[in-house]
């Protein structure tokens, strides 16, 4: 099993869904956590009382990623409050209304960016800039979506939002491999979480999990244990991986019967 004991861990996003899932899970294998949130400080505190339980040390801090000064000294206070940050999983985003890109308001499609792409890459770029005064080595993790690779209608600035930091990571994971700073990103696919409640019903998620591949819709369970693999030393030799986590949903939906 993973074995985080000594490790500080700071996850963007982690009051809710898929970021509560890897607080939890990484704390669970000895991390203390930095959790932020945006706008749920009772969730956040929940998730802190959770981790504490588990005999780890843990703090709320909140931060809005569409604000790049509240980003800088998100970084700027997990440091200097744990001394260090040894694992940084970079979740939050934010999702616009599902539509046509040309009746997007570009107001929308610039928040996306901001949260998701802008946000990663100052947040990652203050981490990584202590690690390597630093000398010390460290994980950086992207959760992606499999939106990056699949340009599903309705999502334009997610899917692209998503695209573009892959791009970025596996160009972080390039340039730290010097430092033996693993970079590594993971792509969910539809995974139940709180957020999927605001685009569909819970009849419908209900019914959609057994027409799925690999018959349920992805949990965050499935994606936490991921990325704390991706974050442990069992993963030392792995950077620049992008891994999808999505019970087969992206590949060809063809039968054996057909393939032959």
């Amino acid at each position: 099993m993973a074995n985080l004991t000594g490790k500080v861990a700071l996850i963007t996003g982690s009051s809710l869904g898929i970021g509560r899932g890897c607080a939890l899970e990484l704390a669970r294998a000895g991390a203390d956590v930095v959790v932020n949130y945006r706008s749920h400080p009772d969730a956040a505190n929940e998730v802190v009382a959770e981790i504490q339980k588990l005999g780890r040390k843990a703090m709320a801090i909140q931060a809005d990623m569409c604000d790049a000064t509240a980003v800088e000294n998100l970084a700027a206070q997990a440091i200097r409050q744990f001394g260090k940050v040894d694992i940084l999983i970079n979740n939050a985003t934010y999702v616009a209304p599902r539509m046509p890109f040309w009746e997007l308001p570009k107001e929308e499609y610039e928040k996306v960016w901001r949260s998701y792409a802008l946000a990663s890459f100052i947040l990652t770029s203050a981490v990584v800039r202590d690690m390597i005064q630093h000398k010390r080595r460290g994980k950086i993790l992207l959760i992606s979506s499999i939106h990056a690779s699949s340009p599903y209608p309705g999502s334009a600035a997610y899917n692209s939002s998503k695209g573009a930091a892959e791009h970025l990571f596996l160009t972080m994971a390039t340039e730290l491999t010097p430092h033996r700073i693993n970079v590594n990103i993971i792509q969910p696919g539809w995974t139940d979480t709180p957020g999927e409640r605001r685009f569909a019903t819970e009849e419908y998620i209900r019914e959609a999990g057994p027409k799925m591949p690999w018959g349920r819709l992805g949990t965050i369970e499935d994606i936490a244990k991921a990325a704390l693999f991706l974050c442990s030393d069992d993963a030392d030799y792995v950077s620049g991986a992008n891994l999808r986590v999505d019970g087969a949903v992206i590949l060809p939906r063809v039968t054996a019967t057909k393939a032959l």
